[in-house]
């Protein structure tokens, strides 16, 4: 599976996600070690806050975990295919072996949702 894990300092899980514009990025199954395979810097413009639609860097993760995470971000990353997971006060490493251990679960509460001009409007 491949994971993107927002993370500011590549230290620590950090960021709202659809603000985040740092993720480190892993390939890991369950009962092995996650192997980083790329880091990801996005322009302002591309994160997912104020992205506008068409192919992004992210595209190909199953997976995204990140301190925090609104219903208008989880319901943008259902309909791309990917999963949002929260986490807090540990490694990117350490919150992929806990998804990967079923500790930590993907958000699923994507309600009715406007995101529109930065402003969110849940129903």
């Amino acid at each position: 599976m491949k994971f993107a894990v927002a993370s500011d300092d590549f230290q620590s899980v950090s960021g709202h996600a659809g603000h985040a514009a740092r993720f480190l990025v892993f390939e890991a199954e369950a009962g092995q070690e996650p192997v980083e395979v790329a880091r990801i810097d996005l322009t302002e413009d591309q994160t997912i806050h104020n992205f506008q639609g068409g192919a992004h860097p992210l595209d190909g993760v199953e997976v995204l975990i990140a301190g925090s995470a609104g219903s208008c971000f989880v319901e943008r990353m259902q309909s791309r295919g990917i999963a949002t997971v929260v986490a807090k006060g540990i490694t990117p490493a350490m919150a992929v072996t806990a998804y990967l251990a079923g500790v930590i679960r993907p958000l699923t509460e994507a309600g009715a949702c406007e995101c529109s001009g930065g402003h969110h409007h849940q129903h």
